[in-house]
């Protein structure tokens, strides 16, 4: 069952994966109207479950296969049989339909992108949002289309590729759309999915990171039990600091954050880490420089997917050597987040497409004796700064880009080596440096310098050039499932690439890439 099935939640949303790509945004809007949801596969999550779950409503995600295919996915029947509402999202529309005696059919009329909803009639999902006569955008995303409604449901919006694109069944609380209102550009979707939680479900809302925190403590305590001993792996980022404070309160001194400086982190980060640990918080922090064993173990290597596992498995063996240098340690502790899990593997075995692997997931080796400790893994990246906030993090640690685990080694494109890490870090901190000289870092979810495999031609004091390609990179997002390129001003970008060029040796030429995610990564590799 759930990871977090003993917290004190009364009030609850169950969201049932179909697969679609944002079905995260989905519970991130739920979260923000302050009730507490869940995220669990529609093929992995059975009646037993379900009802133990006791949830105050249903959200039936979108998804990429066809309800009018044979083996295609179902919700399952307790859902409609629980008497809670229940809300389907596109695929998730178009499935509860079908099982309940309506009829979805391929168009050849397919709507993706923008488009516009016609409210044809009032309902507990458009109360105070729309009415009657309001033509409202939208963002759609589907081939089929519902063609015919069960017994009890009335059409409340249409457009010109879905003639229901909203559909009510006010007596049993039952609704579909088939835009999507989790994401940004349905710019009133988020009321809408406020309306589905408060006015339709009925939950009040006062889910909040405060009580989060203290149910966390709580379970960590629980989890270690009296006597057990936490390694906290610590990168200097956001996540792992939120995790090992939280830990800290939990637990006190039976907390030993260990800091493995693989040589691939950004300028003068480790010292900052062990500045803030140790003289700060007073925690125990061992700090070990293992910046030649991963080096070295990366030479050569310039597959992504081969850098991200070797990187991960180093930092389990150093661990389980730092481990029984201090004694041994029953757990380890690692700030792994929600998008990590749903990112690098089928959230429980649920049938989202996997992305990329991530260093902090997917369990330990057989031979270590440490079980896991992952406060944070049902989290969102913004939800994690709230709790540090309430942990009483300084903004400067909290306010933090995101940083990946794997580091400088998955900012550079082809084989890692020393000098190319160096040459980045020094690139990379005068460009994080002009960011905040010109009062933009906080507007800006990441940014971050790329050293690429590309050599070019250039004229420096009269002299012929032959040197590195860097890549400037700043996205805005809420939660990182989703970025576009930030809009700096071309002034701007020229200032950082005289600098660079000017400031760091080997780099010759600065390009600024401007794509979005999707369809690419906010990370190269």
């Amino acid at each position: 069952m759930s990871e977090i099935e003993d917290m004190n939640q009364t009030q609850k949303i169950l969201i049932l994966d179909f697969g679609s790509q944002v079905t995260q945004l989905i519970a991130r809007r739920v979260r923000e109207a302050g009730v507490y949801c869940e995220i669990h596969p529609f093929n992995n999550f059975d009646e037993a479950q379900i009802r133990a779950f006791d949830p105050k409503g249903v959200v039936l995600s979108g998804g990429p296969a066809s309800v009018t295919g044979s083996d295609t996915p179902r919700a399952p029947e307790v859902v409609f049989a629980l008497g809670v509402p229940v809300l389907g999202i596109c695929y998730g529309q178009q499935t509860m339909v079908a099982q309940m005696g309506g009829q979805v059919e391929t168009h050849d009329h397919q709507e993706f992108g923008r488009a516009d909803v016609e409210v044809t009639e009032p309902c507990g999902l458009f109360e105070g949002v729309w009415q009657r006569g309001d033509s409202a955008r939208v963002w759609m995303s589907h081939g089929d289309r519902v063609t015919k409604l069960p017994e009890g449901f009335r059409i409340v919006g249409r457009s010109d590729g879905a003639p229901f694109a909203a559909i009510a069944n006010d007596e049993k609380r039952m609704y579909g759309v088939q835009f999507h209102p989790e994401v940004v550009h349905t710019p009133d979707g988020a009321r809408l999915l406020s309306n589905f939680v408060h006015v339709v479900c009925g939950c009040s809302g006062d889910w909040t990171m405060a009580a989060f925190k203290q149910d966390a403590i709580q379970r960590i305590r629980e989890q270690v039990g009296p006597d057990g001993r936490v390694i906290c792996g610590l990168s200097g980022g956001v996540d792992s600091s939120v995790a090992a404070v939280l830990i800290h309160e939990a637990i006190g001194e039976r907390l030993t954050c260990i800091l493995v400086d693989h040589g691939l982190m950004r300028q003068g980060e480790a010292e900052q880490v062990v500045t803030l640990f140790r003289d700060h918080y007073n925690i125990p922090l061992v700090h070990r420089d293992a910046s030649d064993l991963f080096l070295g173990r990366l030479d050569g290597v310039d597959d992504p997917e081969k850098k991200r596992k070797i990187i991960g498995g180093l930092f389990i063996d150093v661990f389980e050597e730092e481990a029984k240098k201090v004694g041994g340690a029953d757990f380890l502790a690692q700030g792994t987040l929600y998008p990590d899990v749903i990112e690098s593997v089928s959230f429980a075995g649920g049938p989202s497409v996997t992305i990329k692997s991530h260093h902090n997931v997917g369990g330990l080796p057989d031979r270590m004796n440490m079980k896991l400790v992952e406060p944070l893994r049902e989290l969102f990246k913004d939800e994690v700064r709230v709790l540090g906030r309430e942990l009483g993090l300084p903004q400067a640690l909290i306010g933090r880009h995101p940083f990946p685990g794997p580091g400088l080694a998955i900012r550079i494109p082809g084989p890692v080596t020393r000098e190319a890490c160096d040459i980045l870090r020094k690139a990379d901190a005068i460009y994080l440096e002009e960011i905040r000289n010109a009062g933009l870092y906080d507007a800006i979810w990441q940014a971050f310098a790329v050293l690429l495999p590309v050599r070019t031609v250039g004229v420096m004091g009269d002299a012929r050039t032959y040197d590195h390609v860097l890549a400037l990179r700043a996205v805005t997002s809420t939660d990182g499932m989703t970025a576009d390129s930030y809009p700096f001003p071309h002034d701007f970008l020229s200032r950082c690439a005289t600098r660079i060029i000017n400031q760091v040796r080997g780099v010759n030429r600065v390009v600024y890439d401007v794509t979005s995610k999707p369809p690419g990564t906010i990370e190269w590799e």
